[in-house]
């Protein structure tokens, strides 16, 4: 069974790289944002999964709210300055 998981931990770490295509060569900012959140997104579950592996998954579930919280307020930052660009104009 460890070994499944870690199968799964490693394509979901290739996954983690389809979107980050997206955030490098996106045509717009909001096309960045999505990727960004989606690559966040896969880290938080792949967080959980190396707990889980590890038998620490308490440990691993507060490291990954505290991910999630991070990757909420960096979403709503750049909202927010996309905001204030828009206004701008």
């Amino acid at each position: 069974m460890h070994d499944f998981f870690t199968l799964v931990a490693v394509y979901l770490t290739i996954v983690i790289f389809i979107p980050l295509y997206r955030v490098i060569a996106g045509p717009r900012l909001m096309d960045r944002m999505l990727g960004a959140g989606a690559i966040g997104t896969k880290t938080m579950v792949l967080i959980l999964l190396i707990g889980y592996m590890f038998d620490r998954i308490d440990m691993f579930i507060d490291i990954t709210l505290a991910y999630a919280v991070l990757n909420f307020i960096g979403v709503i930052a750049i909202a927010k300055y996309i905001e204030r660009i828009a206004r701008k104009r």
